[in-house]
């Protein structure tokens, strides 16, 4: 409730008529201050008339006035400058350590609204509730939404890089690395990637990176994926072998409790195979990037990602017989065009626009940009249901941007910071 009042406060979205204080004085909101994220009042720097006096200061909402005691206020100094107290139920008065009252005003909001707001939120995580509502914006407020989004979502995928560039000093071959491992894992097994990558230091896997063997007994080996394995399987043996030799060189600690995925999921996608295919990209890795850097369209920026697997990992999907891929080819391609697709939305755009933003580089950050709008859309879940409302989907660009709104506003029920959500909630509101 409180989250809704700071809400209808902020845009001032308040029943039309006078107001005033609980003691009668006139209330006139100026300006109603800028909304605080962290810690201290609520709203900073406003500006509200009462009772004739102009007042400049911050305010503070609660749903019942007594909460400005329940919260401790009365002992933090960071609220003496409160100018109005803003509250739904007006249980008790407030005062400053000096003693003097602070004014305090009721901020009235609809049963209907409030309601309303509760079912919005609490069908946001499973269900679109404004698709209805979707079809009536205005295409130009919509189109903004999206080009908001899409850059959100751009810049938080920069955001992470430059985070793994300052935790390895500058190093770009580490921040490369660990940025390609966490996108093999394609959402299922992101978290999993990640964490074997930083368990197992891209510049050690680079001093063997002439041995395929010694590269990939490493990353299997720190993944767990080389526990319990077959007895009779000689090239599991193997790299057990080579495994607990590196990890003795290295004094190299698995992942405990990676928590790999692998149910409902095609075999060549099983992460046995993606790990294989990280170790056969490790020796590619010094090149990627100056690669993705100058790649003039997308076929040059999908040619670094198209990697064959050869060997064992050309016709099995783990270590079982079980697993054995159907091709029976000497090589087959490790990856799908849609699956590589992915790796260009999630490695090498981001990379690009990353580098750009790190050497002051505008333009290759707009190339970065222009080439998420060139690329084909995702297909999934998320995207079909925001096409079923109404959203075309026409490019990469956009399918992100409807991924960052579905994973960022709708999931996270953050109705009230949507544009979407915001226009359907204010139109109720009075």
């Amino acid at each position: 409730m409180e989250k809704l009042m700071q809400y209808v406060w902020q845009h001032r979205l308040l029943r039309p008529g006078p107001m005033s204080t609980v003691d009668g004085r006139s209330v006139q909101i100026v300006d109603p201050g800028l909304l605080n994220e962290g810690s201290g009042p609520d709203f900073f720097n406003a500006k509200v008339r009462i009772g004739g006096d102009m007042w400049v200061g911050n305010v503070e909402i609660h749903v019942r006035a007594s909460d400005w005691m329940r919260h401790g206020h009365h002992n933090d100094r960071a609220y003496d400058s409160v100018i109005l107290h803003v509250v739904y139920h007006d249980d008790m008065p407030v005062k400053r350590p000096d003693g003097n009252v602070i004014p305090q005003m009721v901020l009235p909001v609809r049963v209907d609204f409030a309601d309303h707001y509760n079912a919005l939120v609490m069908r946001a995580e499973r269900d679109l509730p404004c698709r209805d509502y979707i079809g009536s914006l205005p295409p130009l407020h919509l189109t903004d939404w999206i080009s908001s989004l899409g850059m959100e979502r751009l810049m938080a995928k920069s955001a992470r890089i430059l985070g793994l560039l300052d935790r390895y000093q500058g190093d770009w071959r580490e921040a490369v690395y660990v940025t390609l491992a966490r996108a093999l894992g394609f959402g299922t097994n992101s978290e999993p990637f990640e964490r074997l990558a930083m368990a197992t230091p891209y510049g050690f896997l680079a001093r063997h990176a002439d041995s395929e063997l010694t590269v990939e007994a490493m990353l299997l080996g720190q993944s767990g994926l080389l526990n319990d394995i077959p007895t009779d399987n000689r090239y599991a043996l193997a790299l057990l072998r080579e495994y607990e030799f590196m990890q003795k060189k290295f004094g190299l600690r698995s992942v405990t409790s990676p928590g790999w995925k692998s149910g409902r999921m095609r075999p060549q996608n099983f992460p046995h195979r993606r790990v294989a295919l990280l170790a056969r990209m490790v020796a590619m890795l010094p090149q990627l990037m100056s690669r993705i850097l100058d790649a003039g369209d997308e076929d040059e920026l999908r040619k670094p990602f198209d990697v064959t697997l050869h060997g064992y990992w050309a016709t099995h999907y783990t270590f079982s017989e079980r697993g054995v891929a159907t091709d029976g080819g000497r090589e087959t391609k490790a990856l799908s065009y849609a699956s590589v697709t992915g790796l260009l939305i999630n490695v090498a755009v981001p990379l690009m626009y990353a580098w750009g933003e790190r050497h002051h580089d505008r333009q290759l950050m707009d190339r970065g940009i222009e080439f998420l709008q060139s690329i084909k859309p995702e297909s999934n879940r998320v995207t079909a249901m925001f096409e079923a409302a109404g959203i075309k989907c026409r490019d990469a660009f956009t399918s992100q941007a409807l991924i960052e709104l579905r994973r960022e506003y709708c999931e996270a029920r953050k109705c009230l910071y949507c544009r979407i959500g915001h226009r359907m909630l204010a139109s109720k509101a009075t």
